[in-house]
């Protein structure tokens, strides 16, 4: 990578460029943020299925000054809603569900005005359901879980517009379809992504967690900063819900779900277009996109950002030119979005 191709990746992202004669390398450049004795990230670039950056910086547990590495498990956020996706369709490839069965065939205590509402519109983020979060009393200190928002959910008739008719972003929706995928599969959701996704492709340390059920190997904790100082702000109210952001995966294994994107080891290439095409056009957020089933879509790149308390997260790919950047990080700072695009844009030159 020249050096002027560092400047001008620098200069997107920092407003600068060293003007010094010692080398800089741009990508530690790009993450110098996140370097030294603070939350940290872990960096992959895949080009052509293969490794070409795959770095870690910072720590993944300030307490007990653990650094991280390319191993390390940081709470995926909305990154997660790919699986839940996936796992709809793999459920819709085998029978067991189709994607315009109305929600209420699954969970039938939802109200009369969730009636026309389908699978298909909660995985596009049409179905206009109530955001959850709204609806938690003032006061909760409990962890609100999935059963808690279905019963949120199905005391309120209330509804952000008729199915179909508009987007906007749900995590509602997507604690739904997990619960949906419990129903149509007959076993636990965790269980499910570990037999059907997860094993298959050898995503060996990646886990749905559940409080009481295994621990997450190699952990990231999530931290916040506060007045100039780092606060471990790992799990809120809204932490334990599962279908919309409660998967914990590695950069290292996220290459195995990323390889298996171009082909049809896991999903169909029927279920990948579905996944994959520009349902309906993103609004209500700071990015040109299109959404499809739990990817976003930008001009070429398909992608997906994850942030929950203590954790920002984005993995954005050019299946064109066989090019993924996954950049995961255990802190409420920086959104990691732009900095994705710039590691990207030298080698896509």
């Amino acid at each position: 990578m020249s050096k002027l191709l560092a400047c001008l990746a620098l200069t997107v992202l920092l407003g600068g460029c060293a003007s010094d004669t010692k080398p800089v390398d741009p990508i530690d450049a790009l993450m110098q943020r996140y370097t030294g004795d603070v939350p940290g990230a872990s960096l992959l670039v895949l080009k052509d299925g293969k490794p070409i950056v795959r770095r870690s910086y910072g720590l993944a547990n300030l307490e007990d000054d653990d650094k991280t590495t390319p191993a390390t498990n940081y709470r995926l956020a909305s990154v997660s809603k790919q699986f839940t996706a996936a796992a709809i369709l793999l459920l819709a490839e085998n029978g067991r569900l189709n994607l315009d069965d109305p929600v209420r065939r699954w969970l039938p205590s939802l109200p009369e005005t969730a009636a026309t509402v389908t699978l298909r519109q909660l995985l596009t983020h049409t179905g206009g359901l109530v955001d959850y979060e709204d609806l938690i009393p003032p006061g909760t200190t409990e962890q609100v879980s999935d059963n808690d928002v279905l019963r949120l959910l199905s005391a309120t008739p209330k509804t952000y517009f008729a199915p179909g008719t508009a987007y906007r972003y749900s995590n509602s929706g997507y604690v739904l379809l997990g619960l949906v995928v419990e129903r149509a599969s007959g076993i636990s959701l965790p269980l499910y992504l570990q037999q059907r996704i997860f094993q298959p492709l050898h995503m060996d340390h990646t886990l749905l967690y559940e409080r009481g059920g295994p621990d997450v190997a190699d952990r990231a904790y999530g931290y916040s900063e506060e007045n100039g100082s780092w606060t471990r702000t790992d799990q809120s109210v809204t932490s334990a819900t599962r279908g919309d952001g409660g998967i914990y995966s590695s950069i290292d294994d996220l290459a195995k779900w990323d390889a298996a994107l171009y082909d049809d080891r896991l999903l169909s290439d029927a279920s990948r277009k579905l996944a994959f095409s520009p349902h309906v056009k993103v609004t209500g957020e700071p990015y040109e996109a299109s959404y499809g089933y739990g990817w976003r879509i930008t001009g070429d790149t398909v992608w997906h950002s994850g942030e929950s308390i203590g954790f920002r997260n984005v993995i954005v790919r050019w299946p064109q030119r066989h090019l993924t950047v996954i950049l995961l990080s255990n802190r409420n700072d920086p959104e990691p979005y732009r900095t994705a695009l710039a590691i990207a844009q030298p080698y896509l030159q």
